[in-house]
């Protein structure tokens, strides 16, 4: 009878109770949460669009997912970067060593006209911001909106430092009417 006794403890203890299961449960969900808050606030971050000055590429009330680990910008890409305690989202056009300018008929980086696709509005100077001809030194992006007449952008705040750059964008939602 004793190793009848024996076997029942032994079984008792190899199967886990409902209270020890609930318990391993809470713990990976816990283990889950902290790891989903380190990827969005270390590798991956989310930012909703609050202006129109990438339009039609990106549109008021977006949802745009950046990568934070990205320290290099060709020309092309999306940033994400805060100015005057406003995020913005704008295409890099510019990077360091290049020279931009701006006239009548458009924009010119490094002489030469550029031919944008997908850019519906006339890139003009503004009166205000920025003198033209610039030149970027190491580590600086010039970055625009795609609705040139009407964003804020590298013409009236300059140049943007790669350190102060939150990120690049890797996709993004279309959010309104939800």
């Amino acid at each position: 009878m004793t190793a009848e006794l024996a076997e029942e403890v032994k079984e008792k203890r190899a199967s886990p109770s409902l209270k020890d299961d609930i318990l391993f449960l809470a713990a990976k969900l816990i283990v889950l949460v902290v790891m989903v808050v380190l990827m969005f606030t270390v590798v991956f971050g989310v930012v909703r669009v609050s202006d129109m000055s990438m339009k039609p590429a990106i549109m008021e009330g977006d949802l745009v997912f950046y990568s934070r680990m990205q320290n290099s910008y060709a020309s092309g890409d999306l940033a994400v970067f805060e100015y005057q305690g406003v995020t913005q989202v704008r295409r890099v056009v510019a990077v360091a060593g290049d020279t931009i300018n701006v006239d009548d008929k458009g924009l010119y980086i490094n002489g030469y006209l550029q031919q944008e696709n997908n850019i519906y509005f006339d890139t003009q100077n503004f009166s205000e911001g920025v003198i033209l001809p610039i030149t970027l030194k190491e580590g600086e992006i010039f970055v625009l909106g795609d609705k040139r007449d009407s964003a804020d952008d590298s013409r009236v705040y300059g140049p943007i430092k790669i350190s102060e750059v939150k990120g690049k964008v890797m996709t993004l939602i279309r959010r309104r009417n939800f």
